[in-house]
């Protein structure tokens, strides 16, 4: 075959690999992949302590301020974590698809219930359903009785700043302390000890 006739093959190939370049960047921009977790993480000048577990946290003053996210539950109630200045906000993010979701969503259930006098709120962001009656029936089956955002598109994951501890994968838990600044991160599925550990240092901070 002349080089004529795989030059349009060429050109096309080239378009496709693009494409397919570009739809990989935006999947990783919005989060899509449901991963298991990594050990590091952040960016620059995050001053992080990162532990081998996937868990990194960040020193009391040394901390970034977590964004405000505004938008609807999961049955289309306004919701904000603005309602909720001055607790420890522990932040969720997950999908109804996700199998390692559905294995850390039991434990999330029972801590939430064990630490909600110790002035914590639990907050889910539910993110890449195409519909919201799948993640309503997951957080039934699993028991979640705090609020999630319907976040289909993962618009509010992209409100947390590159280089701070912002979300890396689904599902990622983040713990916002009780003046607003990122505490610490997990990038992995967690069990009510591993999710205690993350949680508990920044519920003892006075």
């Amino acid at each position: 075959m002349s080089a004529a006739c795989r030059a349009p093959r060429i050109a096309a190939t080239t378009r496709r690999a693009a494409k397919l370049t570009v739809g990989a960047a935006v999947a990783a921009l919005v989060l899509t992949a449901c991963g298991s977790g990594g050990t590091s993480g952040g960016g620059n000048n995050t001053n992080f302590v990162t532990s081998t577990g996937g868990i990194s946290t960040v020193k009391k003053g040394e901390r970034h301020d977590a964004p405000v996210l505004t938008g609807k539950d999961l049955t289309g109630k306004p919701l904000s974590t603005d309602d909720y200045k001055g607790k420890v906000l522990v932040v969720n993010i997950w999908g109804s698809w996700c199998s390692p979701c559905r294995a850390e969503a039991k434990y999330f259930s029972t801590v939430s219930d064990q630490v909600k006098d110790k002035d914590v709120q639990f907050v889910g962001i539910n993110t890449r359903d195409p519909r919201s009656d799948s993640a309503i029936a997951f957080e039934k089956d699993y028991g979640i009785t705090y609020p999630s955002f319907y976040d289909p598109s993962g618009k509010l994951l992209l409100k947390f700043e590159k280089g701070t501890l912002n979300p890396q994968g689904i599902p990622n838990t983040l713990v916002i302390d009780r003046e607003g600044k990122l505490a610490a991160r997990s990038l992995k599925a967690l069990n009510s000890k591993s999710l205690h550990e993350l949680i508990d240092p920044v519920i003892a901070e006075k």
